[in-house]
């Protein structure tokens, strides 16, 4: 089968199932074997693995992920995609199609099925407005990865690696970096999809640690506490914890834990770190 990642072949198979790009579902395909060859190097992909692909598009990525990899998995949404990944992936028997939205798929059912329940490596392109419920997803339903490494907006990329009191710190960075070490790999302008999209991209790898770098008590309550302070931005932690519907914390309570930790009652939430989350949520407990 030809390489999806010479344009060419891209678009002739794209005219031949005279195939729409749907705006809802963020289509950019990847036309560049360079940048192809440095995500698979990246996610280090070997016989030995079995990888989740979010979103295969036409197969350009599933391609080189089959050459490379035991067994893939690829989600695909788009139902119109279906008989043109049959053509485009009919030489490799180690691929499973899913047409389904990987929001509603049960995937540790899926790791159990076809890897034993041992982790798995998530490659994906992502649509920037899906990116995060999409990780998110993976990370707190404790999906066994060993690594994620996407396509994502470059802004987004940024938001997942930087420190606080940065514009871009914010509730993703924090998860991120609870569940994984976050690291960009390259960096893809908008010429190397079709269509061009308007803004540049990243590769990020996440490597899944394997015990969260901060200890706390109840996680999914440090991370209300991390959405609540991100909420509203502008406001103190005192007031945007205090104000903030469903976690049930007075204004005092806030004062009296950041008292305990040394920190000013007037702090915003953009400049505590994660290990400081961990402290206030473990105090509110």
């Amino acid at each position: 089968m030809a390489n999806l990642g010479i344009p060419q072949n891209t678009i002739e198979i794209l005219q031949k199932y005279h195939f729409n790009f749907q705006k809802k579902f963020g289509q950019n395909f990847l036309i560049d074997t360079s940048v192809l060859d440095r995500i698979i190097a990246a996610a280090e992909i070997t016989k030995e693995d079995c990888v989740l692909e979010i979103g295969p598009g036409i197969g350009t990525m599933t391609q080189y992920l089959a050459e490379c990899a035991g067994e893939v998995v690829a989600v695909e949404i788009d139902k119109n995609l279906i008989p043109i990944l049959e053509e485009t992936l009919s030489a490799y028997d180690n691929v499973t199609v899913i047409n389904d939205d990987i929001l509603k798929v049960d995937v540790n059912r899926i790791v159990q099925e076809k890897n034993g329940g041992r982790p798995v490596k998530v490659v994906a392109n992502l649509p920037y407005y899906i990116t995060t419920p999409i990780i998110m997803g993976l990370f707190e339903n404790h999906v066994p990865l060993k690594s994620i490494t996407i396509m994502v907006q470059k802004e987004v990329a940024d938001r997942m690696q930087v420190g606080p009191g940065t514009k871009d710190y914010g509730a993703l960075s924090l998860a991120v970096q609870y569940y994984a070490k976050p690291e960009i790999v390259a960096n893809v302008p908008p010429n190397c999809f079709i269509p061009r999209p308007n803004v540049g991209s990243a590769v990020i790898r996440l490597t899944r640690y394997e015990v969260p770098p901060v200890q706390v008590k109840d996680e999914k309550k440090m991370f209300a506490l991390i959405r609540a302070s991100f909420n509203q931005r502008r406001k103190t932690l005192v007031n945007g914890l205090g104000n903030a519907a469903g976690l049930n914390i007075s204004k005092d309570q806030v004062a009296q834990a950041l008292e305990q930790m040394g920190l000013s009652p007037t702090i915003r939430g953009e400049a505590l770190t994660l290990e400081q989350f961990a402290v206030l949520s473990d105090l509110l407990g």
